[in-house]
């Protein structure tokens, strides 16, 4: 892994808008199909988690919010997470279809109440993602502070398009490895580090 570097800041921060505009870049139809193949993957390759943590979808990430009523028909819990400082670890609220929503500092729709849970599985957008399971976020930090904070660690399962596979996110110290890569082209299940 590299160590954090002007270099490495400013090619990842390029790197970031490319991947956005490649997603903008689809049409709606692309997008919605692309995300309906992810959840079918999600249901077929996953284990159940007991409490599932996903994404309220922004800039036109994959939407996995589908594969929520389908787990929850099996008793499965679902959360999303709430920044609460800027520096620390993501908490994680549970959430119904009729949970109260409000928009968060960065505009993400998060819960306004209720009691904070610990998953045992997150879904994680992918900026992007190379097949080492790295994953490029939007530069904040939270998931990583929040996979190296959570005992015992979620399953960390990444959720992205293959438009936005990379080659290498040239990961830092700081970086937490995915346990699973889930794509419209399939599920893979990474060796352990």
């Amino acid at each position: 892994m590299q160590e954090a570097n002007e270099d490495n800041t400013a090619w990842r921060r390029a790197l970031r808008r490319d991947m956005v505009a490649r997603r903008a870049a689809l049409s709606d139809a692309e997008h919605d199909a692309w995300s309906a193949h992810i959840v079918a993957h999600l249901q077929a390759a996953l284990p159940l988690p007991r409490i599932v943590a996903f994404c309220w979808p922004i800039k036109h990430e994959p939407d996995v919010r589908a594969v929520i009523p389908r787990w929850a028909a099996q008793g499965v819990l679902a959360a999303l997470p709430v920044v609460v400082r800027e520096d620390a670890p993501l908490a994680f609220r549970l959430w119904t279809p009729d949970t109260p929503l409000a928009a968060d500092r960065y505009g993400i729709p998060t819960p306004t109440g209720g009691e904070f849970v610990q998953p045992d599985m997150l879904l994680l957008p992918l900026n992007g993602f190379d097949g080492d399971g790295y994953r490029l976020g939007y530069g904040g930090g939270y998931f990583d502070r929040t996979l190296a904070a959570l005992s015992p660690r979620p399953l960390a399962v990444g959720v992205g398009f293959e438009i936005n596979r990379l080659p290498t996110i040239r990961p830092e110290r700081h970086d937490q490895r995915l346990d699973w890569l889930v794509t419209e082209a399939g599920a893979l299940r990474l060796p352990a580090a």
